[in-house]
């Protein structure tokens, strides 16, 4: 097997819902260390390949990865799953698709630390529709430590075009703010978020009823056949990189794929839609000092400020975790 690691990882925490074998929090804390790798594999892959192409592989290698993982053990699983089931699943690899097609786009446009922070925004969005679609409460150490990481959010989007002058923070008129090439991004990375909210809520509702071999092998699956579907409609080429071009693309299918992301998936299943999705506020700040170390993209004053804050609203939920789910 070319990937033990992933093997063990995926298949070691899945037996008991109930009694999970890892901490999810160590887990959650596991994939923001992946995923935050992920912005950086994209920016070198994208000096050759397209984002449509980047997100596609993404996906399409995860999937194939995950075959031998799944259908040996995991059949009876996945045929004991009812039409709504799927169609769940489906729509979840449906929003995943856009969620790292517009993402992956925005890196494109706008700096890593604004892209990142922006997408990872998805907890405001969680948190306005999950106790409407899961029933779950908000704690108030949730609700306010989310507060202050979105404000962050927001320092961190303005601070592609304003900057601090001696007479406080100066920005350009909003006609400029919108037309710029930041804002474009920007607002891609906020589809990202859209699309990943309702990922997230999803998955809460449908992990439950699956392990987490199966169900991300459906999402991913889907999310794949999507994405490869989309590409000859794009006009980019999807082949004749250079071999170091697709080791970043597998690197990027394996590290906050696979690692990544079914760490929150896993997470899913033991802790609420709300907590998973603030944890992943972890990213930005994670992502932007890899930015500074191997891309030289040092941040402003107004960056390492909504970053502080980002860290702050992390800190404050985390002290006071969310309200207990209901069964769903």
């Amino acid at each position: 097997m070319p990937f033990p690691f992933v093997k063990k990882s995926i298949h070691s925490a899945v037996s008991d819902p109930t009694h999970p074998k890892f901490p999810p929090h160590l887990v959650l804390l596991l994939g923001i260390f992946a995923v935050a790798s992920s912005s950086l594999l994209i920016r070198y892959a994208q000096q050759e390949v397209g984002s449509l192409v980047i997100a596609a592989y993404r996906m399409a290698l995860s999937a194939l990865i995950l075959i031998p993982l799944t259908l040996p053990r995991h059949t009876g699983e996945l045929r004991q799953l009812n039409r709504r089931g799927y169609a769940l699943a489906a729509l979840s690899g449906v929003l995943l698709a856009v969620h790292f097609a517009s993402w992956i786009l925005s890196l494109e446009y706008t700096s890593v630390a604004s892209s990142v922070v922006l997408v990872t925004t998805n907890p405001l969005w969680v948190a306005l529709l999950a106790p409407l679609f899961l029933k779950e409460k908000l704690g108030r150490g949730v609700l306010l430590g989310m507060l202050v990481a979105l404000a962050g959010g927001v320092v961190v989007a303005l601070s592609d075009s304003c900057s601090v002058a001696a007479g406080g923070i100066q920005c350009p008129p909003l006609s400029e703010f919108v037309a710029g090439r930041a804002f474009y991004g920007n607002f891609l990375a906020l589809v990202g978020a859209w699309s990943g909210a309702g990922y997230i809520l999803i998955g809460r509702s449908l992990r439950p009823q699956l392990s987490l071999t199966a169900y991300i092998f459906l999402v991913y699956g889907v999310a794949a056949v999507v994405l490869v579907a989309l590409v000859p409609f794009s006009g980019q080429p999807a082949f004749g990189f250079a071999p170091m071009t697709y080791v970043y693309l597998l690197l990027l299918a394996v590290l906050p794929q696979l690692i990544g992301h079914s760490s929150f998936n896993w997470a899913l299943a033991h802790l609420p839609a709300s907590y998973v999705s603030i944890a992943l506020l972890g990213e930005p700040v994670s992502s932007t000092i890899l930015a500074v170390l191997l891309l030289g993209e040092v941040p402003g004053w107004l960056k390492l400020g909504g970053a502080a804050l980002i860290l702050i609203g992390i800190l404050i939920a985390t002290l006071k975790p969310a309200a207990q789910t209901p069964d769903v």
